[in-house]
Formats: structure tokens, C-alpha cells, sequence
């Protein structure tokens, strides 16, 4: 909107008063608030708080109660800061449809629209001048929201005795993401995170029937639900982090069986695979987009699976939530050997990029209709084509995980796509990127502006339409320019060098990477906000 912006992290008050002196804003936006404002600077700022509840809801656990309640429309309030929590005048409000998705899911996607679209409209009355905020009156019809307090631990326990499959959904739902929902397996106390139907499967209530890859399967009144990762109860005063279940249980689910993926939609799986006309889709929604060694190697050999199809085109979908963030940290830290787990995951990643770069029978295509970051992006480049939805954001650098090298061929892919120029702004300003931005700096193809199913449709049009008439005069292309960069230097070459560079970064005698990993697992609070983000720490104050 052609605003003077600058970023600074609430570390706490007297930071948070520093950063405002140094700027001078005339207007301060608070995103996501885990506590008050300063009363020295919301009385002589205007400061906007973006809440992710209706008009009139108030309470730190907004969408929580919403997801537990079963509530069928939610929203995004924009409403200024006030000496009385969440009661401030009111600037904006955007209604959504809510789904039975998690709380994480619904951040993402639904959230982040309102709150996206709310925020805009704000800044663009405050900016007007003439608008008049709207006090919150309790009496008003469509002010229909409450006080909630926070949501508690026995608000969402669980009991298996009683609770059906959807209770249990909506309880872990509403945990998702953050503090996941506290409950015992073996007599260990572990929190739950993404929970899945399952229709098939029976057994005693609360018992483990089955696994499959690395989530686990417990049984309900009625049914059952997948659960795919737990965070142990914290140990020696230090934080605990999620992991996959079946890597958290270990020698606990020595006698569970392992259950087949079946191709029925009443079941969890994590890829699968669909076929309509001359295109193949692959769907991989891992979980916070993490992507381990054994998804990799499972990924590649239903990569290579579906290009023994009878198609022309492979359309890799990734989840709606996220397409990819490369490798899973999660399992990285639970390992035996951090570095050594590193080494095998980014191994199985480079494989899999190999597989799609070398493909010389389809055309493929990279449709992110959700973020991606780090090896996620360089997984979608590739791809012969890269087409995003517009919402989606790119983070495609790996410096904030302790000056983190990468791989996944980025030395080769990313200079063909933006420039030996191009290269450094992308990997060195660590800024997230907007699809448009991405498409306008050949980042990637293009955008869908479509949402939802619309999106799928335009999807399925783009690749029907590679598959088309000339599909046999751009794959013979394809393939001599693939040869052409071969003789000039071996995707071999690329990837030996971008590894022994990640070496060092794993095994090397600089501990940044594994710091940062720690940190970043750990969700550790932040010392203070980079420079890069917090323009005005290295411009200093503003005139006027």
C-alpha cells in the first residue's frame, strides 16, 4: 500500500516502548498478541489488535472455544488496543465459514484471509482519516461474541470410556498447533497433535490398534482416529518438543500391527495419488509441511510409481496447509545423532529432487496451494513448471536455521530462474515473499487467484492444457536443454558441492545449525528482533 514499515518482536515492555521512540509510527499493528500492550504506548499510539474471534468475543482463547463449541461461522476482529482486554472500538471484522479442520488449519487458511483483509481495510480507513471506530456494544444484533476465559487442560481431556470419535476430534482440534491436548499412553503423559477419522479400524477405547509410517491409531467408542505426533511431557526443566508418535512410543508399539494404506478416504494417509485424463495428481499434506528421511524415500517411490502411469503430465500437489518446508527438524532432534539424521535427510531429499529433475516422460508441475520454505521451495523449482496460489507465502533461504547451507540442486535451479543477480537477494535478505512477488521476479510460472475448489479446477486446467497437442514438442525440448546442462556440469557436480558445504554445517566445528535447530524446535523466546526485520534499528529514528 506504499506505507513506511518496520517489524519489531514483543520481547517485552521496555523493549517494546525502545522500538516505538526509535520509529515514531503513526500507526502500530500487533498481528498476534500473547500479552498487553504498554499503557505508555497504547495511550499515545493507535494500536490495532488483530483478535481471531467475532465481534464482541474477547479472551485469549478465541478460536479454541470456537472449534470446541462446534461453532459454524467465526471471524477476525480488528479492534483497538484498550485498557480492557479485547474490548477496544472496533476497525474492522471479517466473517469466515468454519470447517472441521485443527486449530493450526484454520490459522492458516481461513485466519489469515480475515485477518489479512480486515487489517487492510483498517489501515486504509486510519490512513483516510474520516473513519469513526465502532465501540463495542454488547446490545448491538450482530455483536454476538463473549468473554471467554482461558481454555484450561480439563476443558479438552479426553475420556476414551465416554467420548466418541468427533468429540475426540474437536478436543485435539482446538489444542492443535498450541498446547496440543495433555493425555497418558503406557502410563507416560504425552500432548496429541493432528487427529484423523479412521472408519474401519475397532478396539477397546483408548487402546493403540494399529500404526502406519509414523502415526498411531487409538481407539474410540464409536471408531477410531489416526494420531500422528505427541510431545512428551517436559524432563529435567527443559521444553519438550512434538516428534512423530511412533518415533516418541519406540519400544511401546513393539506388538502393534502395522496397517496398509488403503485407498478409501476413510482412512489417513499422507500420499496418495489420483488420475483424471492424461494427468496424475500427487498429494503429500505431511504434517507443518516436514518432510523426514522415510517420507522422502516413500514420496520418491510413488513419484516413480506415478510416472510408470499411462499419462503425460504429473501435477505434485503437496497439502493445502503447507506444500513442503523441507526437512523435518522435529525428527532431526529426537534422533540418536542429530547430524547424522541430518545427513540421511537431506540425502533422501536431494533423491527425490533428482528423480523429478531427471524425469524425461511427463511434464511435471509444482502446484503450491500452500507456503512452502526452505528445501520446500527448491523441492517445487524442481518441477518444470511452478504455479502458486496468490495467498501463499515463500521463505526460500535456509540462514535463519543457523547459516544453514541447503541443497535440493538450489545452486542450479535457482540462478536458471532469477539471475546470478536474482540469487543473492533471493537467498540473502531472508524476507518471505509473496506469490505475486515470486511470479514477477521468475521466481515461479505464475498464480492461481482462485481459492478452494475453484483452485483445484484452475489446477486441473493448467495441466490438462501441457497435456495437450504440443505436449510432445515441449518434453522433446525439455529433455535437450536437460542434456545441454548436463554436458556443461553434472547435476552431480551440483549436488556434491552444495553437500560437502552442508557438511560442515553438520558435523563441522560451527554449532550454529544445531543452536538454531534447538531454539527453533523448542519454540525458546527470542532475544531480540533481527536486524533485517527491524528496519529501524539500523536506520535509526525517523525524522519528523
Amino acid at each position: 500500500m506504499g506505507h513506511d514499515l518496520s517489524v519489531e518482536f514483543d520481547i517485552n515492555d521496555q523493549v517494546t516502548v525502545e522500538a516505538v521512540e526509535m520509529f515514531r509510527p503513526d500507526l502500530i499493528i500487533a498481528p498476534y498478541l500473547r500479552r498487553a500492550i504498554p499503557e505508555t504506548v497504547w495511550r499515545r499510539h493507535v494500536c490495532l489488535i488483530v483478535h481471531p474471534g467475532i465481534k464482541g468475543d474477547r479472551g485469549p482463547s478465541a478460536l479454541d472455544w470456537a472449534i470446541l463449541g462446534g461453532e459454524r461461522e467465526w471471524g477476525v476482529t480488528v479492534l483497538q488496543a484498550a485498557a480492557e482486554m479485547d474490548a477496544g472500538d472496533i476497525w474492522a471484522s471479517v466473517p469466515f465459514a468454519m470447517r472441521p479442520g485443527a486449530k493450526s488449519s484454520l490459522y492458516r487458511r481461513e485466519v489469515t484471509d480475515a485477518a489479512a483483509e480486515a487489517v487492510l481495510l483498517a489501515v486504509e480507513r486510519f490512513a483516510a482519516g474520516a473513519f469513526r471506530p465502532e465501540p463495542l456494544d454488547a446490545s448491538v444484533p450482530d455483536v454476538r461474541g463473549t468473554w471467554h476465559p482461558l481454555m484450561r487442560e480439563e476443558d479438552r481431556a479426553i475420556d476414551w470410556r465416554c467420548d466418541d470419535t468427533e468429540t475426540i476430534l474437536r478436543k485435539i482440534r482446538s489444542a492443535d498447533g498450541f498446547p496440543g491436548v495433555r493425555d497418558r499412553i503406557g502410563g507416560v503423559e504425552f500432548a496429541l497433535f493432528d487427529a484423523h477419522p479412521e472408519a474401519a479400524l475397532r478396539g477397546p477405547p483408548g487402546d493403540i490398534v494399529g500404526k502406519r509410517h509414523e502415526a498411531i491409531c487409538r481407539a474410540t467408542t464409536d471408531g477410531a482416529v489416526w494420531i500422528t505426533h505427541l510431545k512428551p511431557a517436559p524432563a529435567d526443566n527443559e521444553r519438550s518438543f512434538k516428534r512423530p508418535a511412533v518415533l516418541a512410543l519406540g519400544t511401546m508399539l513393539e506388538d502393534v500391527p502395522e496397517i496398509p494404506a488403503s485407498g478409501a478416504e476413510t482412512t489417513w494417509r499422507d500420499i496418495w495419488y489420483e488420475e483424471k485424463g492424461a494427468v496424475g495428481y500427487l498429494f503429500f499434506p505431511f504434517y507443518n509441511g516436514a518432510m523426514g528421511t522415510a517420507q522422502c524415500q516413500r514420496l520418491e517411490a510413488a513419484y516413480r510409481k506415478a510416472c510408470a502411469c499411462d499419462t503425460r503430465v504429473v501435477v505434485l500437489m503437496g497439502g493445502e496447509e503447507f506444500w513442503s518446508n523441507g526437512l523435518h527438524l522435529g525428527a532431526i532432534e529426537a534422533a540418536d545423532s542429530a547430524p547424522e539424521e541430518s545427513w540421511h535427510n537431506i540425502n533422501a531429499m536431494d533423491d527425490l529432487c533428482r528423480a523429478i529433475l531427471t524425469t524425461g516422460s511427463h511434464l511435471t508441475v509444482a502446484a503450491l496451494r500452500g507456503n512452502a520454505g526452505a528445501g520446500g521451495v527448491f523441492l517445487a523449482l524442481a518441477a518444470d513448471r511452478v504455479m502458486a496460489a496468490s495467498r501463499i507465502v515463500l521463505n526460500p533461504h535456509y540462514k535463519n536455521m543457523g547459516n544453514l547451507y541447503g541443497s535440493e540442486y538450489w545452486t542450479y535451479r535457482l540462478p536458471k530462474r532469477v539471475g546470478a543477480a536474482g540469487v543473492e537477494e533471493v537467498m540473502g535478505r531472508r524476507l518471505p515473499i509473496g506469490a505475486r512477488q515470486a511470479a514477477g521476479i521468475g521466481l515461479i510460472d505464475g498464480c492461481f487467484e482462485a481459492r478452494g475448489e475453484a483452485l483445484d479446477a484452475a489446477i486441473r486446467a493448467y495441466a490438462e492444457d501441457l497435456a495437450g497437442d504440443s505436449f510432445a514438442e515441449t518434453v522433446r525440448r525439455k529433455n535437450e536443454r536437460r542434456q545441454a546442462d548436463e554436458r556443461k556440469k553434472p547435476l552431480e557436480s551440483y549436488r556434491r558441492e552444495e553437500l560437502e558445504r552442508l557438511r560442515l554445517n553438520f558435523f563441522g566445528f560451527d554449532p550454529s545449525y544445531h543452536v538454531a535447530r534447538y531454539h527453533f524446535i523448542r519454540k525458546l523466546p527470542l532475544a531480540r528482533t533481527p536486524f533485517y526485520l527491524a528496519r529501524h534499528r539500523r536506520i535509526g529514528p525517523r525524522s519528523g
